[in-house]
């Protein structure tokens, strides 16, 4: 089976394009470039530009033979999407509903969607099932959420079958240290946390240490990147053995806060990390962690990699590629 991966030169993209090419599928990468890297592709074949071009989407599943899609290509920077509202209903609502219409005329029938547990926003208790409320609290999640109502729509009046992975916090770098997350970029906090420790930044911005949490600050769930890749494996293996539309939380079911990420990078790399408390930040909830059983019960998936994993996969990424994918 041949699998388009758009978004395949990005962070998690690119981590799960060399495991599905590991499985033995034959994967081709659709990505503009505009916020991946040609080098992280490697010798995946690369076509350069956007889903919503429809021509181009036809072409390459005809050219290719595609059986089915995963679906990373968005913008997903929250500050921007509130700021410019537009740009994120243009690129992921209508870019992926055109990409859809794409390749469903194409008979590809199988769908994985790269979703977000920003949708729960502030979750009214923890862990969060996938029958929590949903309340978006900015743009980007909202266009995620928009996008599973059209999967979900698709399936109903198309031969369509999908799964939409609602991400929690992705960390962390490949286990050979050739692929990871780019520090100039990303908003994520493990790849800050490591530009305070390696001295590329003054110091870390911790927000918020009032929080109704053991220590006082915030508390996510991270998620080891090559955890969330098989994840992505798991979920297309399941739409070949026949599986019906899902929605699913994807994380580890434990919840770490900030100054216990702070405190294992410090154990691990043996440096300290440099930080500041500053105010809360408008709509960040205290806690944020998720239940997996229905990942596990439906897609046979469950997170193994560990917290020091995490960081000391980050840490290895980032003394390698001080510049990302860039020369060095």
């Amino acid at each position: 089976m041949t699998t388009l991966v758009t978004g395949g030169a990005g962070y998690i993209g690119s981590i799960t394009t060399r495991l599905l090419r590991s499985t033995g599928r034959s994967v081709v990468v659709l990505d503009s470039l505009e916020n991946g890297h040609a080098a992280a592709v490697g010798d995946t074949p690369l076509v350069v530009g956007n889903v919503a071009n429809t021509d181009l989407v036809t072409q390459i599943c005809r050219d290719n033979d595609i059986d089915e899609v995963v679906h990373f290509a968005a913008y997903k920077a929250v500050g921007e999407s509130m700021e410019n509202p537009g740009k994120y209903f243009d690129n992921n609502v209508t870019g992926s509903q055109k990409l859809i219409d794409a390749i469903t005329a194409c008979g590809v029938t199988r769908f994985v969607f790269s979703s977000t547990a920003a949708i729960y926003g502030t979750p009214d208790s923890v862990p969060v099932s996938e029958a929590s409320a949903v309340r978006c609290e900015s743009v980007y999640a909202e266009t995620k959420l928009m996008i599973e109502h059209l999967l979900h729509w698709y399936g109903q009046t198309r031969n369509l079958r999908s799964v939409s992975l609602r991400y929690f916090n992705a960390a962390g770098a490949s286990s050979d240290s050739t692929l990871g997350e780019d520090w100039r970029f990303s908003q994520n906090l493990m790849p800050h946390v490591m530009k305070a420790v390696l001295g590329a930044s003054p110091a870390l911005n911790v927000f918020g240490d009032d929080y109704p949490t053991p220590d006082g600050t915030g508390v996510r769930d991270y998620i080891h990147v090559e955890d969330l890749a098989a994840s992505h494996v798991a979920a297309l293996d399941y739409l070949s053995n026949g599986g019906q539309t899902l929605v699913c939380n994807v994380g580890t079911g434990h919840g770490t806060s900030v100054l216990e990420i702070l405190q294992a990078t410090e154990r691990i790399t043996g440096k300290p990390v440099p930080h500041v408390i500053q105010p809360r930040r408008a709509g960040d909830p205290s806690e944020c962690y998720a239940t997996t059983m229905l990942a596990a019960e439906k897609l046979g998936f469950v997170a193994t990699r560990s917290l020091d994993d995490i960081i000391s996969s980050a840490y290895a990424w980032h003394v390698a590629h001080p510049t990302g994918h860039s020369a060095n």
